[in-house]
Formats: C-alpha cells, structure tokens, sequence
C-alpha cells in the first residue's frame, strides 16, 4: 500500500500531451470520469474516492455501505447516478458485483456468484459485462439485471478473456483474450456473436480496451512480451498506452509508463472524448 506514489494524469488527444492532475503518497488505481464531467472515481485501500477534475481539493470518501474491500474493477452508470464496483465479499473473499448511489450509500449484490469482476455497463443501464470464473472457466459474461441470467460468451476456448466493455452506442463488447497465444484486444456484438481479432501485436500483451464516447478511438495499456505471462496483468512493470480507431487500424503507442494494474483498468475518457485519465507509479526509495 504505502510502496508507490501514484501520478493521476490526463492525457489530451488534441495535443498529444498529458500532465499529471495529482500526485498522492500512497496506491490509487483505475480512473473512472464522470459523465458530467466533474469528478474522478479511483479506489484505494478498498474504498472508493472522488476527486474534483481540476485535481486542487482532497479525495473525497464515497460511502459504499458494506462493500469496503472494493477492487479496481467499477463503472460509473450513463446516467451518472449509480457506481457499479467489485466487492471482495466477506463469506468467501471472491469478488461479486455490488452497486450504490454515485454520492454514496447502501450497496446492493448484483452477482450473488463469484468471483465476477466488473468492467462494463450497457449504456441503456440493463445489462452488465464482466469478467466470472465459473469452475475452469475464466470467461466473459454478461448479465440481463432484470432477469438476473448471466450468459457466457467466450467458452470453448483455452485461456483467460477479461475486460468486457459494451462500446457506446451498445452495440459491441470489447475485451482482451489470450486465444491466439499473446494477450489481443477482440471485439464481439453485445448478444457474444462475431467474436473478431483487432489487435495483431506480435511482442506485446494488450489489456483492458476502453472506447471514447464518441465511439472513435479505442485507448488500451499494454505489456511487453516476456515480461510477464500473457494471462498476467501485474503492477509495477514498463508498460505503454496504446491507441487506435475503433472501426479497426494499427494501434500506436502515445504514452510509455510504470505501471500496468491500476493503471486504466476501466473507462476513463472525458464526455468529450478528448481526453482520458490514467495513473503512472514511482516506486518509494
């Protein structure tokens, strides 16, 4: 916990720059941007925290009831009205899906199985996407809230798959999978059809895609080959920020950083989408 500083920073499109907003003494991780543009939703310690965009007030504590072991795994709702988080819950320690009022409150379980790792909520707020270990399986899912039936979509194939996001329109999810031997990002329609490779890379592991508002580009973190397993999404290694259309196209490399977990594990791009958060590490002396 206290062996890092953590950089939250803001990278602008425009002018292919990035600055950092603020720098804190200890770990936060995975930016979340607020619809309305105001806040940053992190996690630290378990707990969620907002801060202010222009970074000058301290992180406010956003009250989440029983789930006080959150992950790095949450989503704000379109409306902005909720948080969707992944809770490690107390009768197992596997981590289940909790939603709470965006200004705080009771949580209530999304996902009574576990572990189900968040990462994406459909735009017309009635499906989630995430992440669930069910017995062997290490697998994209997706849940109908209303029904409660969640569907597994990348079985039938050996290795994990894992950061679903639905893009902005609900018509695709995104995701990272290691089916082809190196870590790629795919996409497939939100029903799990038309599973398609987007990303060819031949010496790096790419995770966690997350697609602008405006549906045109589609920013990811990347490892290097050999750094780690193609399965392994680990803190405190050399990774870059990449960048590519989202009709498809050859991703470029706009940002090189320490980091990897907590980096972008989840949506953080402005309601404009011309920018987005991420978190870069320095590790204490």
């Amino acid at each position: 916990m206290n062996g890092v500083i953590s950089k939250l920073e803001i990278y602008d499109l425009a002018t292919s720059s990035h600055k950092i907003v603020k720098e804190f003494p200890y770990l936060i991780e995975a930016p979340n941007w607020s619809p309305d543009g105001k806040w940053f939703v992190f996690n630290s310690n378990g707990r969620l925290y907002r801060l202010a965009v222009d970074g000058k007030s301290e992180p406010e504590l956003i009250e989440s009831g029983i789930a006080q072991k959150c992950n790095n795994d949450h989503v704000i709702s379109s409306d902005g009205k909720h948080i969707a988080v992944s809770h490690h819950t107390a009768e197992d320690g596997n981590s289940r899906i909790y939603v709470l009022p965006f200004e705080g409150g009771d949580a209530k379980c999304v996902t009574p199985n576990g572990p189900s790792y968040l990462h994406g909520w459909s735009p017309d707020m009635k499906s989630m996407a995430y992440c669930a270990f069910r017995g062997n399986a290490h697998v994209v899912h997706t849940m109908n809230l209303e029904s409660g039936i969640e569907t597994a979509h990348t079985l039938g194939v050996e290795g994990l798959s894992d950061g679903p996001e639905y893009s902005p329109e609900g018509k695709y999810i995104w995701f990272n999978w290691v089916k082809t031997g190196l870590m790629q990002v795919w996409r497939m329609r939100a029903d799990g059809s038309e599973q398609t490779q987007m990303t060819f890379d031949e010496d790096l592991n790419s995770w966690f895609p997350h697609i602008s508002p405006d549906s045109k580009w589609v920013v990811f973190v990347a490892y290097h080959k050999g750094d780690l397993k193609p399965d392994e999404h680990l803190p405190n290694k050399n990774v870059v920020l990449r960048l590519m259309p989202a009709e498809g196209g050859v991703p470029k490399t706009i940002v090189e950083l320490f980091g990897g977990q907590g980096t972008i594990n989840v949506n953080s791009w402005s309601p404009d989408s011309k920018q987005f958060a991420y978190v870069s590490y320095e590790l204490k002396k």
